[in-house]
């Protein structure tokens, strides 16, 4: 009888089971510098523990509140995986993260991120957590953690996924948004980099139909190529307004402007009495947004909730202190706009006058 016990089968490793430990080590070898390069107070980003470490006594709050986001990219990555562009889109995960962290007033303190793919790719991987670290380097936020997971079978050759969690802190007596907006507050917009990380089904569903190759002449940017170009990465705004709020500038709410536009994103910071009424006409819709709009025949109303057209965040200002806020920003090289006025609520809560000027 022969042996139904297996005694007799080859020993089976990871390995050939499609999981490359090797890889991983030497990932984490080529990655360990560039979370070094983003400690801050608190943090000495030494990876290899268990857990990351953060000291919050360190950074000398009085009262904190601690503030945590997590976030993704979304079908953008499939941009950078098929036009082999990786080291933007770990700029967008951290600005996805950090952006919703400032909203509420805090300042970012630690990040981690979360990389899977099927097979590991080093070079690839290297390249996509660098601007990760990039991105936290921005948002002076230390990168003191993640995880790389190699699962084959999950995903297709050459697909990877990305996920990032931030925490912060803000002093209990300084969250956003504040309880006092009035009627006659102003509304400013903060201009964004392009698309940054939302609507790109719609985006890669357009190009397709437009049967235009990922290495061609950007269409909204002959400099450029169109992957280049739905690429750029998402603005990070947190230094800018934390330098505002520390000098105590009458902000009293701040919205991401991310999936749903303007008519889901600034209802989350208005009280129930009072509505948005945004002035379409007060900025130029950049080049990439006239382009998509034109292309897919979009109507206005379908730009504003899919896309941030030109605005990639909105902050609520006293009007007496407005010049200030205006000025501190712009010194911090932000192009700020009015773009509209708090109103009492007579039905939507985000209303719109005049046109985009695409």
């Amino acid at each position: 009888m022969g042996d139904k016990s297996g005694h007799n089968k080859p020993p089976v490793t990871y390995a050939e089971a499609g999981v490359d430990i090797e890889a991983g080590n030497t990932l984490v070898e080529r990655i360990a510098p560039l979370a070094k390069a983003t400690a801050r107070t608190g943090a000495d980003s030494d990876l290899g523990g268990f857990g990351g470490l953060f000291d919050l006594a360190a950074c000398k709050f009085d009262d904190p509140v601690l503030v945590a986001a997590n976030d993704g990219v979304g079908t953008k990555l499939k941009i950078a995986i098929e036009s082999g562009i990786h080291d933007t889109v770990g700029i967008d995960l951290v600005a996805m993260c950090v952006n919703d962290l400032i909203v509420q007033g805090a300042e970012p303190l630690f990040f981690l991120d979360y990389f899977a793919s099927g097979k590991l790719d080093v070079d690839a991987a290297t390249d996509v957590i660098a601007g990760i670290a990039e991105g936290c380097r921005q948002a002076n936020c230390a990168l003191i953690g993640g995880e790389t997971a190699e699962m084959p079978g999950m995903y297709a050759a050459g697909d990877y996924d990305l996920a990032g969690f931030s925490v912060g802190a803000v002093e209990r007596r300084k969250i956003l948004p504040r309880d006092d907006m009035a009627e006659g507050d102003v509304i400013l917009g903060l201009t964004s980099n392009g698309l940054h990380s939302n609507g790109f089904s719609l985006v890669r569903k357009l190009v397709e139909h437009e049967n235009l190759a990922w290495d061609a002449p950007s269409p909204a940017n002959s400099n450029k190529s169109v992957a280049e170009d739905l690429l750029t990465p998402t603005r990070i705004y947190v230094q800018p307004i934390l330098q505002a709020l520390r000098a105590n500038a009458p902000i009293k709410g701040l919205v991401h402007i991310t999936g749903g536009g303007f008519q889901e994103n600034l209802p989350r910071v208005l009280p129930d009495e009072l509505s948005a009424q945004i002035d379409l006409s007060a900025w130029n819709m950049p080049e990439i947004f006239k382009w998509l709009q034109s292309i897919g025949s979009i109507e206005s109303e379908e730009m504003l909730r899919t896309f941030n057209c030109g605005i990639g965040m909105a902050l609520i200002v006293s009007p007496d202190g407005l010049a200030d806020v205006m000025a501190m920003l712009a010194a911090n090289n932000e192009t700020v706009i009015p773009i509209g006025t708090l109103v009492p609520r007579d039905g939507e809560a985000v209303t719109f006058s005049g046109s985009i000027k695409g």
